[in-house]
C-alpha cells in the first residue's frame, strides 16, 4: 500500500500519527484531485463516527476542502455506508468518513469517496499521497468569492433510513430484534430503521461519549450481545462495529451467525428468486471452507478473492455479481450500495427470517463452520515470501491437500508488517489439524528461519 493510505483510507492514533495539519492536507489535496474537473463549486460531503477525536479532525479536513475551493457539507454521525449513498442521491462531488471503523477510540481514520460512492482507486489515493508528501502538483489558493464554505445536510440520517428501510419489501412485524450500536456511527439510524418496519426493538450499546466506542461491545466483541439476545427472548442479535459498514448476528441461542453464514442465508434466497447473477457470490480466501462445502451441495459459485474488501469489490463489478463480503461481516450488496453496508445487510437477513418463517438457527444451520487452526512461524523478514518456491513446503501442503480430499485445506500467506508466515489449515477433525498445523510450522521455521 502507498505511504499514507492503507487497505481502508489514512489511519492512525488520533492528534499523534493522524493529526490536524494532516488532516488539513488531506482534506486540501482530496478536495482538489476529485473535484478539480468541476465547473461549479464543488460540494463534498463529511460524515464521521462518533470519536471524541472526531470534532478535531472534522474542522481541519473541512477547512482544507474549504482552502481548494470547495464546499463542505456536514452530515454528522452517519454510518460509512450512508455517505456513499448520499453522495450518489445529491450528487456530491466526493464524500469523506472520518473513522477508524472497528479500531478503539484513540485511533481515527479518513477515507474518500468518488461522486459514485465508490472507494478511491489505487491511483487517485496515490496521486493525493504525492501532492501532500511530494509537492507534486500545486493546489490553487482561491480568494473572495472562490474560497469555500461549509453547509449542514440535516436530512442525513432520515435520508438513510428511509433508503435502507425501502431496501425490503413488506415489514418486519413479530420479530423481536436485539441490535448493539457499538457506541457508534449506527446509534440512532439502524434503530430507526428497524422500528420503522414494525420489529419490537431493543438497543444496546447506543450511548456514546466519544470514548466508548467498540469497547468490549459491537462486531468484535459480540459476547455481550449472545447474553443479551437469549435473556430477553430475541428472535434475533445484530452487531454493528464503528462505523457500522459490517454487521454479524447471533441467532435465537445465543450462537453467532458470521459473514460467511449470513452471505450464504441471503445468496440462497436471491437465488431461489432468481436474482442472483450466475448464482455467484464473492467471497475471500479466508472464509470457512464449510462455506465452499456448502455452496457445492445447493448449486451456488463461489469466486474467491485476496482479503480485502476493495479487492471483493473489484472481483463483484468485473463479473456484475450481486453479493461479496468477508467472514467479519464486511457484505456488499450491489443492487442497494456501493460499499460494504452493515444495516442493509441485516435487514437483508431479517427480510428473509419474516418471509420463509423460519427461525435463524434454521437458516443457518444450511453451513457447518469446519474448525480452523491458526498458527504463526517465526521466519526471517528476507525469506516470508520464499515459502512458495521451497519444494519441502510446497509438498507437505500438497500432502495435506491429499489427505483432506476437498474436506480440508491448507492456507499459508506471509504477514504484511511482521516476520512471519501465518498457517491457517481446516478440517473435521480438530485435533488433527492442531497436529498438522504444528508440524508445518516447524517445517517453514527450519527451512525459513
Amino acid at each position: 500500500m502507498g505511504r499514507l493510505f492503507g487497505t481502508d483510507g489514512v489511519r492512525g492514533v488520533a492528534n499523534t500519527e493522524l493529526t490536524g495539519e494532516l488532516a488539513f492536507k488531506l482534506g486540501r489535496a482530496g478536495a482538489y484531485v476529485l473535484a478539480s474537473e468541476t465547473r461549479h463549486m464543488p460540494r463534498i460531503l463529511v460524515g464521521k463516527d462518533t470519536r471524541r477525536s472526531g470534532d478535531m479532525l472534522e474542522k481541519a479536513l473541512v477547512a482544507g476542502i474549504c482552502s481548494a475551493g470547495a464546499e463542505a457539507v456536514l452530515a454528522g454521525f452517519i454510518p460509512t455506508p450512508a455517505v456513499a449513498y448520499l453522495v450518489r442521491k445529491y450528487n456530491f462531488d466526493a464524500g469523506v468518513v472520518i473513522s477508524a471503523s472497528h479500531n478503539p477510540a484513540e485511533f481515527n481514520g479518513i477515507k474518500f469517496f468518488n461522486s459514485e460512492g465508490y472507494k478511491l482507486s489505487d491511483a487517485l489515493e496515490g496521486r493525493i499521497e504525492a501532492i501532500i508528501l511530494d509537492n507534486a502538483e500545486e493546489v490553487p489558493n482561491p480568494k473572495g468569492e472562490y474560497v469555500g464554505v461549509t453547509s449542514v445536510l440535516e436530512t442525513a440520517a432520515e435520508d438513510y433510513v428511509n433508503f435502507a428501510a425501502n431496501t425490503i419489501t413488506g415489514d418486519l412485524k413479530g420479530l423481536k430484534i436485539a441490535i448493539d450500536c457499538a457506541n457508534g456511527a449506527s446509534y440512532k439510524v439502524s434503530p430507526m430503521a428497524i422500528k420503522k418496519l414494525g420489529a419490537e426493538v431493543l438497543v444496546i450499546n447506543n450511548t456514546p461519549d466519544g470514548l466508548n466506542i467498540n469497547k468490549d461491545c459491537g462486531s468484535t466483541h459480540i459476547d455481550m450481545l449472545k447474553e443479551f439476545t437469549v435473556k430477553n427472548n430475541c428472535d434475533v442479535g445484530l452487531a454493528f462495529d464503528g462505523d457500522a459498514d459490517r454487521v454479524l448476528a447471533v441467532d435465537e441461542n445465543g450462537e453467532l451467525v458470521d459473514g460467511d453464514k449470513i452471505m450464504a442465508i441471503i445468496g440462497l434466497k436471491l437465488k431461489e428468486k432468481g436474482l442472483l447473477k450466475d448464482n455467484t457470490i464473492v467471497a475471500t480466501v479466508m472464509s470457512n471452507l464449510g462455506f465452499d462445502i456448502m455452496a457445492r451441495e445447493n448449486g451456488l459459485n463461489i469466486v474467491k478473492t485476496t482479503v480485502g474488501d476493495r479487492y471483493v469489490l473489484e472481483k463483484m463489478l468485473e463479473g456484475e455479481y450481486v453479493i461479496g463480503g468477508e467472514q467479519s461481516g464486511h457484505i456488499i450488496i450491489r443492487t442497494h450500495n456501493t460499499t460494504g453496508d452493515g444495516l442493509v445487510t441485516a435487514l437483508q437477513l431479517l427480510w428473509v427470517m419474516k418471509e420463509s418463517g423460519k427461525k435463524l438457527s434454521e437458516l443457518a444451520s444450511v453451513m457447518t463452520v469446519l474448525p480452523q487452526v491458526l498458527k504463526n512461524a517465526r521466519v526471517s523478514n528476507s525469506k516470508k515470501n520464499e515459502y512458495l518456491n521451497d519444494p519441502v513446503i510446497k509438498e507437505k501442503c500438497m500432502e495435506l491437500e491429499r489427505i483432506f480430499h476437498g474436506e480440508g485445506r491448507v492456507l499459508i500467506r506471509p504477514s504484511g508488517t511482521e516476520p512471519l508466515v501465518r498457517v491457517m489449515i481446516e478440517g473435521r477433525d480438530q485435533e488433527f489439524i492442531t497436529q498438522k498445523a504444528e508440524e508445518l510450522v516447524k517445517l517453514i521455521e527450519d527451512r525459513l528461519g
